[in-house]
């Protein structure tokens, strides 16, 4: 199983912190491992602390289904495939912020970011996984 490795979780966060501060949004960014383990984390100067644990829930969503998590929320509505999902595997975070990252085509774990929009989130996520390679 590939890794992601410590330059590219790096990488990653400060991606998504240029990204934040171009946008002007305070955020808690969090990266997972493979196995969805915490692996680096930042959060911004006047981020929300109850965002600490949704943007650590995000990555681990985002890793756990190798899917954005507001796919997998599109997913989990009312009558959906995976309705209720969001209450498995001690707490899942179900819309945007959480984004799969990928390293020569495998993903190799996931960033997941909190603090302003759901929109907001997920374009910060995105810069940041786009920042692996």
């Amino acid at each position: 199983m590939s890794d992601i490795t410590f330059d590219q979780a790096h990488d990653a966060i400060h991606a998504a912190l240029d990204k934040s501060k171009e946008m002007g949004v305070a955020m808690n960014i969090a990266v997972v491992d493979s196995g969805g383990n915490l692996k680096g984390f930042f959060r911004m100067d006047g981020a929300w602390r109850g965002s600490i644990d949704i943007s650590i829930k995000k990555a681990r969503t985002a890793r756990f289904f190798d899917m954005p998590t507001g796919e997998i929320g599109k997913l989990s509505q009312p009558g959906g495939p995976l309705y209720n999902i969001e209450h498995s595997n001690g707490g899942l975070i179900t819309f945007p912020g959480g984004v799969p990252i990928q390293s020569g085509g495998t993903v190799v774990g996931a960033i997941g970011v909190s603090g302003s929009t759901v929109e907001d989130d997920h374009a910060v996520a995105s810069a940041g996984a786009g920042a692996v390679s």
